[in-house]
């Protein structure tokens, strides 16, 4: 065991890589504690002389598939009490976009909702062809979060990233890779191999330079996340109290299409 591991994540150092590798399969859903030991990962990194580079990565079928709905409150696991997202969840989210060292996303299935969104975090991703990417946030009667608001159009331009909270679309890995959402496409079994490499790339460059490089291309990016997830969780708050909201959390439980009624 890793001196850096947590309950949720399993952390390995080797040429000055760390792999940090969320434990939660086959799912990986996510809620503040897994977040919050992501980020404290992250920051044990920066400050470890022997890091360079981070591949975030996951076990079994998929990267993130989003948000554990089947907490009463995902977004405060500890606190839930008034049903709504906390803000700590956006807290811990920002303190990811505000760590300084690079990092390669291996994203082997599905990123939605709130889990595109950390892969989004990420300097880089790689996939394949079964990977998917959606922000279905819409298709659940609920409002993008995680600073997708503001990252998605960043990365792969305002019109495209429209489209993508509009409706709901599911991308896969070539799709998305095509748009620039993902870096590399790759066959399912080499994702983890090939995001290694492109870290490997970036660990072989000088730390200090690649730092500071680094610094000045996400230059108020963190702060732009913080103001945007402000925005977002107003929004998401006030949708949790809607029909369309528990219609579509329970149409996604049973499969099926949600019937929307606009209250």
């Amino acid at each position: 065991m890793s001196t850096l591991d947590t309950t949720d994540l399993g952390v390995t150092i080797e040429n000055h890589i760390a792999t940090v590798e969320i434990q939660r399969p086959p799912h990986n859903f996510f809620d503040i504690d897994l977040i919050e030991q992501i980020a404290d990962t992250y920051e044990k990194c920066d400050r470890l002389n022997e890091v360079r580079a981070i591949v975030l990565c996951a076990q079994g079928k998929n990267f993130c598939a989003g948000a554990n709905f089947g907490a009463s409150d995902p977004g405060n696991a500890k606190d839930s009490s008034k049903g709504e997202l906390s803000n700590s969840l956006y807290r811990q989210a920002v303190r990811i976009f505000r760590a300084s060292t690079p990092v390669v996303a291996a994203v082997q299935g599905a990123a939605i909702g709130g889990g595109l969104g950390l892969a989004v975090s990420a300097d880089f991703r790689v996939t394949c062809k079964e990977g998917r990417f959606s922000s279905n946030f819409t298709k659940l009667g609920f409002h993008p979060g995680f600073g997708l608001t503001v990252t998605l159009p960043e990365l792969i331009g305002r019109q495209r990233a429209t489209l993508m909270h509009l409706t709901g679309r599911r991308l896969n890995g070539e799709e998305a890779t095509a748009w620039g959402l993902a870096d590399h496409c790759v066959a399912l079994e080499n994702v983890r191999v090939a995001a290694t490499a492109l870290a490997a790339e970036i660990a072989g460059c000088a730390p200090l330079a690649t730092i500071s490089t680094r610094t000045t291309l996400r230059l108020g990016l963190a702060d732009r996340v913080a103001r945007q997830t402000d925005h977002e969780l107003v929004e998401q708050n006030a949708l949790r109290s809607t029909e369309d909201w528990n219609e579509g959390i329970k149409a996604t439980a049973e499969r099926r299409e949600p019937k929307f009624v606009g209250r």
